[in-house]
């Protein structure tokens, strides 16, 4: 991948994209107006490719004192998990988000500063062994908890200045609680122009969210592409789906199954899911463990904000005030009750984050109990093909994981239709409400290229006429 500058019509409003360019994560896009302003349009980390992932991460591509404001899609960490260090680093200007993606930021940064102590701990021993020298974690505690300083909060549909040129709209993408679509209107030189960035675009069948939002025409668009090649099962439920690895796993063989999950999201799809097969009285008897402080915290945040769920859960709450609860459920807390579940012998349900199986307990359950085939890993979501979980998924008969090579025996499975992301058809839908002939240039970003590729001519053929897909630190005028 080049990482090479490049500008065109330097006299007007540029984009650069600084992230999730041609990859999936680490989300940045500045905005330069003419008259200079800059806009950050996310500030998400890298994760989940090796060896490169630490040092893209330590490399802004600009400057963050020189930031005017930072606009937050949604919680996730790899489109908010670098704001403590961008304030570290001299940016003081302020973030803008909705309320539901504030507190789910607090929580997630104040737990990525915790990961990052520990796996920097285990880092250095092994770069002094080596004859390297120490790193410093991207940010620590103190870091994140300063960063809140500086968030502003706006609920969607609602229009808000953030100079005398720039009005932006936050609008339910569907994607998490909180999760939005960011639209502005930028006025320079008599001149009009109206941006899209689609952050992370949900279901439109989701089991517990709305639909997306239709938006304003654009002229120009930035959108999602982790899918954009795939279509999810829509005909068969996500209920149904997992029921089958626990029935195999736990009742059958009599061993663990081991479910990485993101702590926004899959987790409380999770639990809606097998909160509805006890409602159903088709739940297994079991221990199901939320083996995850961060989840638990997540979890309680997201219920707080309930009137965003969909008609269905608000319809299901008529009866069970917590959708999210059931007969077997325990929230492990300490790092003392976790280790202990690598010597519990009985069948058991363990669900714990990271979601692509990078970092936290997940990855040390999976280390113990990989090479027994009594047991499965079962994959939820999104995983970069880098990744632990992406390796998994991909069929590896062999992991590394903490430096010790194991040899894979459990079985590995994976539910797509899990993703909170959109697949080809809910990005187009998406996109429905434009018309093609009026957006003047569609952005691609936050996927793998080929899949970018893909996607690229199906929008073409629905009329997209300038449809690109811009390499890292790409820049480009726009007007």
């Amino acid at each position: 991948m080049l990482n090479h500058l490049y500008y065109i019509q330097i006299n007007n409003m540029k984009i650069a994209f600084h992230g999730a360019a041609r990859t999936v994560t680490g989300s940045k896009q500045l905005l330069t107006l003419k008259s200079g302003r800059k806009y950050l349009l996310d500030c998400g980390m890298f994760q989940g490719l090796g060896p490169e992932t630490d040092s893209l991460n330590r490399t802004w591509g600009f400057t963050p004192g020189e930031i005017d404001c930072l606009i937050l899609s949604h919680a996730h960490i790899d489109h908010c998990g670098l704001i403590p260090k961008l304030v570290k680093d001299g940016f003081k200007g302020k973030i803008f988000c909705t309320p539901a993606t504030k507190e789910l930021t607090a929580i997630l940064l104040e737990d990525s500063a915790a990961i990052q102590k520990e796996d920097i701990r285990y880092a250095n021993r092994k770069r002094i062994v080596e004859g390297g020298s120490y790193l410093a974690p991207l940010y620590d505690e103190e870091d994140a908890k300063r960063a809140f300083d500086f968030f502003h909060t706006v609920e969607y549909d609602t229009w808000f200045a953030i100079d005398e040129n720039v009005q932006v709209m936050f609008a339910d993408a569907g994607h998490i609680v909180g999760s939005a679509s960011v639209h502005l209107t930028i006025k320079e030189d008599a001149k009009q122009s109206r941006l899209t960035f689609s952050g992370d675009v949900g279901r439109y069948r989701d089991m517990i969210l709305k639909s997306p939002e239709t938006f304003p025409q654009a002229d120009y668009i930035l959108i999602e592409s982790t899918y954009g090649n795939s279509l999810h099962d829509a005909e068969v439920n996500t209920t149904d789906l997992l029921l089958p690895w626990i029935e195999k796993t736990c009742v059958q063989k009599k061993g663990k199954l081991i479910i990485p999950a993101f702590s926004v999201g899959r987790t409380q799809e999770i639990l809606f899911s097998l909160n509805q097969l006890e409602l159903e009285n088709r739940l297994p008897a079991l221990d199901y463990f939320v083996d995850s402080p961060l989840s638990m915290a997540v979890t309680e945040t997201v219920k707080k904000f309930g009137h965003l769920f969909n008609k269905n859960i608000q319809k299901v709450l008529e009866t069970d005030n917590d959708p999210f609860a059931f007969r077997g459920l325990k929230y492990i807390r300490s790092v003392d009750e976790s280790k202990s579940l690598n010597f519990r012998n009985e069948p058991c349900v363990i669900i714990s984050a990271s979601g692509m199986a990078e970092a936290g307990r997940v990855k040390h359950h999976i280390s113990n109990n990989i090479e027994n085939s009594r047991n499965s890993i079962l994959l939820v979501g999104y995983c970069e093909p880098h990744s632990l979980g992406g390796r998994l998924m991909a069929g590896a008969k062999e992991a590394t994981i903490f430096g010790v090579l194991h040899e894979v025996h459990a079985e590995v499975g994976s539910i797509r239709s899990m993703s909170a992301h959109g697949d080809y058809e809910d990005l187009c839908q998406f996109l429905a409400c434009q018309d093609p002939r009026k957006v003047k240039k569609l952005f691609l970003v936050h996927g793998e290229y080929d899949v970018q590729t893909a996607f690229r001519e199906r929008l073409i053929k629905k009329g997209f006429v300038d449809v690109e897909i811009p390499e890292r630190h790409y820049e480009i005028g726009l007007g």
